[in-house]
């Protein structure tokens, strides 16, 4: 990333965290993916090193930094891979900031410490097996009993859902409310919680390290301390944190798409057909210059967005727009890339398979490329 706000700072913290994933991440990633985990003791030398959750307030631990340094954390994590990007990612710049923006000071004592250590893994749970674009269609409830939330209802396709100790669950406090949306409320569930347990572990074609499972909820009695926010506001905090989230995604999609690239001309220079580098031929060419092209403009369309979203800009349109594109840039430079690798790109010990097999669910997660369309219509008052 090249942002004009770029400091000596920055270069610091971008080389620290590249030795540490150096020594502690690269030679161990393939072996990660094999047993579909990351280690805890990855997650506790991340926080050791101050690498988790940069801009939480020093009051709490953290170094107070801006989203700058997330993004450079989100870059370095997704060039070892996806899996490792998008759970770490998630925990560190999605789903752990909800903490920050709308908790009690009593929750924040409690819960960021943890969050910044690696004590803590956080997970958000808003899809459910039959609600996923249409988070005002969540069935899950929380209905108050005394000092509890009863919360009942099953969620799915959850990042981090077998690794995390906090999940911040989307639930339907008044399940009557009208319109729908003004119903959910979001509330934090703590292992051990009575009534709480994960349920299985998804067998995904991709993101092999990263774990996605289910989250089930029967009658889990969750005390009432545990609400993010106001009741009936859920849907409204969810909405604010999703510009960052598809910003997050963006990016990651963008730096899969670079190292793909990287990839494939290295490969293209050293491997010969007819008696010369097949990055001679006139085709192999044109493919990667287009590859190139289209990765640049990404790249640069990211940089401007970055820094207004760092100035508290609000980008619904410009977020969905580099969401939707890039994603889907991302899966055509993976196929192209893959092609150009012939029969070894479809063998696994080729890198370019593993990103190949990881990139198309980012076109689906944080909202689908159609709901992004839909999104920048309305934008548009079409």
């Amino acid at each position: 990333m090249s942002l004009s706000i770029m400091t000596d700072d920055h270069t610091m913290f971008r080389k620290a965290l590249r030795k540490m994933l150096e020594k502690e991440a690269y030679p161990y990633y393939e072996q990660w993916e094999k047993f579909r985990e990351i280690p805890r003791e990855f997650w506790l030398k991340m926080g050791e090193n101050g690498f988790l959750c940069p801009w939480v307030d020093e009051e709490y631990g953290g170094l107070g930094l801006d989203y700058s340094y997330s993004m450079i954390l989100i870059e370095e994590l997704e060039r070892v891979g996806q899996g490792l990007g998008t759970s770490m990612g998630l925990h560190s710049e999605i789903s752990s900031p909800y903490l920050l923006s709308f908790g009690t000071e009593e929750q924040k004592q409690k819960w960021l410490p943890g969050c910044l250590s690696g004590e803590l893994i956080t997970a958000i749970a808003m899809t459910e097996p039959g609600a996923g674009s249409d988070l005002a269609g969540i069935k899950t409830t929380a209905k108050r009993e005394g000092d509890y939330y009863i919360l009942n209802g099953e969620k799915t396709f959850i990042t981090n859902a077998i690794s995390c100790d906090l999940a911040i669950v989307a639930v339907k406090t008044d399940p009557h409310a009208s319109p729908a949306y003004k119903g959910v409320s979001l509330i934090v569930v703590e292992n051990g919680t009575e009534g709480y347990r994960k349920g299985k572990k998804l067998n995904k074609i991709g993101m092999h390290s990263g774990d996605t499972g289910e989250l089930i909820f029967e009658d889990a009695k969750v005390p009432v301390s545990n609400l993010l926010g106001e009741e009936g506001k859920g849907f409204y905090y969810l909405m604010e944190k999703l510009q960052q989230e598809r910003l997050v995604v963006a990016l990651q999609c963008l730096v899969e798409a670079e190292e793909m690239l990287k990839l494939t001309i290295d490969y293209v220079k050293n491997r010969q057909a007819f008696g010369q580098p097949i990055s001679k031929f006139q085709n192999t060419q044109y493919k990667i210059v287009e590859m190139a092209t289209e990765i640049e403009l990404g790249r640069t369309y990211m940089n401007q967005i970055t820094e207004r979203h760092l100035n508290g800009e609000s980008l619904i349109k410009e977020v969905s727009m580099a969401k939707w594109w890039i994603s889907e840039m991302a899966k055509r430079v993976a196929s192209e890339c893959l092609q150009l690798h012939g029969g070894y790109g479809y063998m696994e010990e080729y890198e370019i398979a593993r990103r190949y097999r990881d990139i198309p669910v980012a076109s689906i997660y944080a909202g689908s490329t159609e709901i992004m369309k839909n999104i920048i219509a309305k934008q548009l008052e079409l």
